[in-house]
């Protein structure tokens, strides 16, 4: 179980970070699947994490995704945020994290993570600013410095979006 963070820590850990990345199934939606009377996969994007993450790279933060499924609308989203680094179709999610690491030549304590299963929890244990989401399962949580008040795919993205941004002392407007 990792020791939360006090506010102050917490801003000071996000004023450093210079990439936030992000599962999908759970965080950028609210995890449930849908599909369509022809068997094809549905997803809901929340507009207003959409908007927070669009800033966020303006104010130059990367971004990344790494998930385990792998569907065209992720590609089609990431490419409408502006998406840095996507990784679909991740088993080994820390795999991921690593490339995504050395190829932006960053330490943990510039990355933040949020993650809301059990697949996250490598990532989760070795990035600097590990965050869950409000509905993550435990482990998640137990593993992370913040717990959202949102809950993934309802704002939670933008909730920390927000607390980088002011971290930074960067308005979101």
């Amino acid at each position: 179980m990792r020791k939360k963070y006090t506010k102050n820590t917490l801003k000071n850990k996000l004023r450093n970070i210079k990439l936030l990345i992000l599962d999908v199934d759970g965080v950028l939606t609210d995890g449930k699947l849908i599909y369509n009377s022809d068997g094809i996969e549905l997803k809901a994007f929340d507009v207003k994490d959409g908007y927070g993450l669009v800033r966020l790279k303006q104010a130059g933060v990367k971004l990344g995704i790494i998930t385990a499924k792998s569907s065209s609308i992720v590609e089609t989203r990431a490419k409408d945020l502006g998406i840095d680094a996507l990784y679909q179709n991740i088993g080994d999610k820390l795999t991921a994290y690593t490339d995504i690491k050395e190829k932006y030549d960053l330490t943990d304590d510039a990355i933040a993570y949020i993650g809301d299963d059990v697949p996250d929890l490598g990532v989760l244990k070795q990035t600097g600013v590990p965050i869950a989401v409000h509905d993550a399962v435990e482990a998640v949580k137990n593993t992370s410095v913040y717990i959202t008040e949102k809950c993934g795919g309802n704002g939670a993205v933008r909730e920390v979006v927000e607390l980088i941004m002011q971290a930074k002392g960067i308005p979101l407007s």
